[in-house]
């Protein structure tokens, strides 16, 4: 009995350890969640400041990614609004207003009283009424040091025609939380998803709300069915039948003490209201045929012509318990949902200016090009060749074979001569592989920008602006091209290496893998093999990393790809640096 008292006396002290514990993590949470919002305020004192709208033409919007691109329902125009940039020490979070003319090519920022706190990840939606308005909900904010998250739950109107901001204060509505889905339907908002992370823990979310555009209201809908497990990221449109699809995004839980596992969600579940019973929703689940995208993360979504819904990028990680790699994408996909069934989007290349002339303006009346296949001979690959120079001189040439370029659902026609593909100078090649990339269609045209790729544990912003005309599917325009000047990555600080060291002094089993580590993180060349090369003064990593990033996506080469496995260890030769940013590898036909 003695033993027994103690045994229960032993449970409870450990319950009362946890509980102490548990208190002093939730106390610790509530102070950095006070801390960030003190910071917020601070900022929201200095956009006081501004009291009046300013229109100034700039250059194009430094690099960021998780932010939004908004089509003007009536303006030649996109709305470039928030996100973040990481520079190795610092995270900034933006809430700048800019809008790019899309005809004139042109840059302005605008300067608007009383914008929304600095935010990345939220949700904005166009809707026509008044001349236009542009909604946002939630997102998150991040402390400089990236360690500590607020997660809003507001919602902000800018009014386009008058050009001011404005809060709405509607109860009931979604709680804190970024990386949710949002889109129009009818005269509402609805919303799904998202995550909300802090201190002590995460939680994701497949709630749905509605928001009344006429009343200003939320309400929450709780559809019947079996829908999509909590995620976040996700892709969210509208059907031309008036349901709403959602398909894959993100997911983690814990598996055990300080170790989380992902999920990349490849599901597809419709949304549709029930008939005849107003304010009551049903979700099922769907099953595409087609072409479906590789499972991915971060991925970025728009609407085409004719409904269509297309896929762009992403990330598919693999995760280690202590690592943590990822593959990424810059292919695009269609999502047909009257049928249903998922299209690769392929390029037919650019028109010879033979060709151009022969058929006068008869291409110029050409539909969208639906990417699906109708039998037609598959295209012969092309070799794709390029030339880099090593830190010796030696002159290294790297060949590809890359599928020829042609729309899956047009078979590749050919000039009178048959030159086609190579009267039109070979293959184009547009955005590098990369994940929260942002999108936006006006007039048809696809309008990418920014995002960020990842070169060993460096993380790369990129503020790259690409076009995309969907109805001829031809090529990419660069209207902004990569500027690694732009880049910037910084070390850790020396007490930051001083109390790592501080850390492993003493019985630790580092050293036992430091042979392994010092030959993992060598920087390597490429002369036939791989050799341990020399450090290249004068030449940061991050524009070696950059440049080789657009250098492999020229050639049709994927991270995944077993040749460049290593590719972030390549280093460059002196010659090349004169070829940064503008040196541009050769690509030819075979």
């Amino acid at each position: 009995m003695g033993k027994k008292g103690k045994k229960e006396k032993k449970g409870r002290g450990a319950e009362k350890t946890a509980a102490k514990m548990e208190k002093k993590v939730s106390k610790r949470s509530r102070k950095e969640e006070e801390d960030l919002e003190a910071l917020i305020a601070h900022f929201q004192t200095l956009d006081a400041r501004k009291t009046q709208v300013v229109e100034t033409p700039c250059p194009p919007p430094s690099p960021r990614l998780n932010a939004s691109l908004s089509a003007h329902p009536e303006k030649d125009e996109l709305i470039l609004f928030g996100g973040e940039y990481f520079n190795g020490q610092k995270t900034l979070l933006y809430n700048e207003l800019y809008v790019y003319n899309t005809r004139k090519d042109t840059w302005t920022k605008v300067d608007i009283p009383s914008p929304p706190p600095r935010r990345c990840a939220h949700q904005a939606v166009v809707v026509p009424q008044g001349g236009g308005q542009l909604w946002i909900f939630g997102g998150e904010f991040a402390s400089p040091d990236g360690e500590q998250f607020y997660h809003y739950k507001d919602l902000w109107v800018l009014h386009l025609a008058n050009k001011t901001w404005e809060q709405v204060k509607a109860p009931g509505g979604p709680s804190g939380r970024s990386g949710h889905r949002m889109v129009a339907w009818k005269r509402h908002l609805i919303l799904f998803g998202g995550f909300h992370e802090s201190a002590r823990d995460y939680i994701y979310y497949n709630d749905v709300y509605a928001f009344n555009l006429d009343t200003f209201t939320w309400s929450k809908l709780c559809p019947s069915g079996t829908g999509p497990s909590p995620r976040s990221g996700c892709q969210m449109s509208i059907t031309p039948q008036g349901g709403i699809v959602v398909y894959g995004g993100y997911s983690k839980q814990r598996v055990k003490k300080d170790v989380d596992h992902g999920t990349q969600h490849s599901d597809m579940f419709l949304l549709k209201p029930e008939d005849g019973r107003e304010g009551k929703w049903t979700w099922a689940r769907i099953h595409p045929s087609g072409v479906k995208p590789s499972p991915r993360s971060g991925f970025s979504v728009a609407v085409a012509p004719n409904q269509q819904t297309l896929l762009f990028g992403g990330v598919c990680d693999e995760e280690e318990e202590e690592r943590l790699e990822g593959d990424f994408f810059n292919d695009l996909h269609f999502y047909d949902a009257t049928r249903n069934r998922w299209f690769a989007g392929q390029l037919k290349g650019p028109k010879s200016e033979k060709r151009k002339r022969r058929r006068g303006k008869k291409e110029d009346l050409a539909g969208a090009c639906e990417p699906e296949s109708r039998g037609a001979s598959a295209p012969q690959p092309l070799e794709v060749v390029s030339e880099v120079v090593t830190e010796d001189g030696t002159v290294v040439t790297i060949k590809q074979m890359v599928a020829a370029p042609g729309p899956v659902g047009q078979p590749q026609e050919e000039d009178e001569d048959g030159d086609g593909a190579e009267a039109a100078g070979g293959p184009e090649v547009g955005p590098s592989p990369r994940s929260h990339a942002m999108l936006a269609v006006k007039h048809g045209l696809l309008y990418l920008y920014g995002g960020m790729f990842e070169a060993g544990d460096r993380q790369i912003t990129l503020g790259d602006l690409y076009c995309l005309d969907l109805h001829r599917m031809e090529e990419w325009k660069v209207l902004v091209d990569v500027d690694p000047e732009t880049q910037e990555w910084l070390e850790e600080t020396d007490s930051d290496e001083d109390s790592e060291e501080a850390e492993s002094a003493d019985g630790s089993d580092e050293d036992e893998n430091s042979g392994e580590e010092e030959e993992e993180e060598g920087e390597w060349q490429m002369d036939g093999g791989w050799t341990q090369a020399s450090t290249l003064p004068g030449l940061s990593v991050e524009r070696e990393a950059l440049y080789l990033h657009h250098l492999f996506s020229k050639i049709g080469c994927r991270f995944a790809d077993a040749l460049f496995r290593q590719w972030r260890f390549l280093k460059l030769g002196p010659a090349c640096s004169a070829r940064i940013p503008r040196g541009r590898p050769v690509l030819v036909q075979s």
